[in-house]
């Protein structure tokens, strides 16, 4: 999979909003404007995107030397691995409300400048508090960010066009890991002794300050609303305004009048626990993946930063494939239930072919396919089931909430990786969070609660 912006260019090109009975506004018309929408703004969040995922899993790659320079265990990476959710889950719904009161350009230079300075300053770790307490303020000053970015795309497009945009956008996720693995890997063979630092440490300062960077474009880059986009004619501004009306109108009343509506119904608390086991799956491939490689013998970081790629790599075809079906036929609860199901069963079968390498490779890519695309076909749900004053904190609370797992799934592993040698046991405790949050997910949240009507 290309990682230029030539390449994701021209995927957007094509991610316009299909003609239905819910839209009568001229296709060619509209396709021009979403064109342009699209390329000013999906690249963009792309890169930022890989950046924030990038800085939230290099400690997957440092663990292989900071492990033995500092004297930590499995357990201790493990918490400090999965402790980061706990300052992302306190400061998220915040987060998004203040989004919403002051828009998207001030937001992410908050949120990358503290957390791109965080990520950098963790070379200066040498005690597990001191893991703890940069892994949750990197949580902290990273909250907001992605439930963020789910809310300002309900102000851009319809929901007809969210799963294969929020696919192409966590597309960025996949390819975080595609060129981490060989970065982080390089960094920390090619630098370790520069300036008397080790690998880990050139790999914190030169993975973070990016962050930085873009935190700062960002205020130029963005604009909050298509209101305020310069560059916009006053006719786009009025195809898109037109199209999010018929959307509004063809998907009916909203659920909720408020986040207090929303903390009411149960069906956000079913989203959540979804989406608490679609997570711990996710970072099962993030934390623990070049360490399974590792555990094949593979010694040289460099080579288990390559090998680590190629699950990534494949998982992004999938994710941006099953996003377009998903649209295409705006079904979503199957879809997400079966990556779910895809997703567990592979990790099962990763620990049955000990000793062999390749045949766990294209077991890990089959659990990348269903892993990295429950996330978004399972972020189109609540962008429908989520309107207006509820929109904000409800997708922040359910992220939130769900974001737990990403705590669960490192601490587990490692618990059963010290206690046992191996991790094979948690990957199964994993696989069977994913099957069951599938079902009840398919029980709990029926196709008619998600205001939107099937085609096809």
């Amino acid at each position: 999979m290309s990682t230029d912006t030539s390449g994701i260019a021209g995927a957007l090109a094509g991610t316009t909003a299909q003609p239905d009975e819910q839209s009568r506004q001229p296709c060619t018309e509209q396709a021009a404007v979403y064109r342009k929408v699209n390329l000013r703004l999906i690249p963009f969040l792309f890169i930022c995107y890989v950046a924030a995922y990038l800085d939230r899993i290099n400690i997957g790659f440092a663990q292989l030397q900071m492990k033995a320079d500092l004297g930590f265990s499995d357990a201790v990476y493990g918490l400090g691995a999965g402790i980061f959710f706990f300052g992302y889950a306190l400061f998220e719904v915040p987060s998004n409300l203040l989004l919403e009161k002051i828009g998207a350009r001030k937001t992410l230079l908050r949120i990358m400048v503290l957390w791109g300075l965080t990520s950098a300053g963790m070379m200066f770790i040498t005690t597990p508090t001191q893991l703890y307490i940069a892994r949750f303020l990197l949580g902290l000053f990273e909250a907001g960010f992605f439930p963020g970015i789910i809310l300002y795309f309900t102000y851009w497009y319809p929901s007809g066009m969210r799963a294969r945009i929020i696919a192409l956008f966590m597309s960025g996720m996949a390819v975080a890991g595609i060129i981490g693995g060989p970065l982080s890997g390089w960094i920390m063979n090619d630098m370790a002794g520069v300036n008397g630092w080790a690998g880990w440490q050139w790999m914190f300062l030169l993975e973070g300050l990016p962050a930085v960077l873009l935190g700062v474009l960002a205020w130029f880059v963005l604009q909050d609303r298509p209101r305020d986009a310069s560059w916009l004619s006053a006719r786009d501004k009025e195809v898109i305004e037109s199209t999010l009306q018929q959307d509004r109108q063809a998907l009916g009343p909203a659920h909720h009048g408020s986040l207090r509506d929303a903390m009411r119904d149960p069906k956000i608390y079913i989203l959540a626990f979804a989406y608490f086991t679609f997570i711990a799956g996710t970072y099962v491939i993030t934390f623990w993946l070049p360490a399974i490689v590792k555990s094949f013998g593979v010694s040289d970081p460099l080579r288990i930063g390559l090998l680590t790629a190629i699950p990534y790599i494949i998982g992004a075809i999938g994710m941006v494939v099953l996003g377009k079906s998903s649209d295409r036929t705006r079904e979503r609860r199957w879809h997400a239930a079966g990556a779910a199901f895809l997703g567990g069963a592979a990790l099962v079968v990763s620990t049955l072919v000990p000793g062999n390498l390749t045949l766990a490779l294209v077991a890990l890519s089959f659990a990348a396919i269903g892993i990295l695309a429950t996330m978004p076909l399972f972020w189109a749900m609540p962008a429908a089931y989520l309107s207006g004053p509820a929109a904000a904190g409800g997708i922040a609370l359910i992220n939130s909430l769900g974001l737990v797992g990403g705590f669960v799934s490192p601490f587990v592993i490692g618990w059963f990786k010290t206690t046992t040698g191996s991790v094979d046991g948690g990957l199964y405790f994993v696989a069977a969070m994913m099957v069951l949050g599938a079902i009840v997910l398919l029980v709990g949240i029926p196709a008619k609660s998600l205001r939107e009507k099937r085609t096809g």
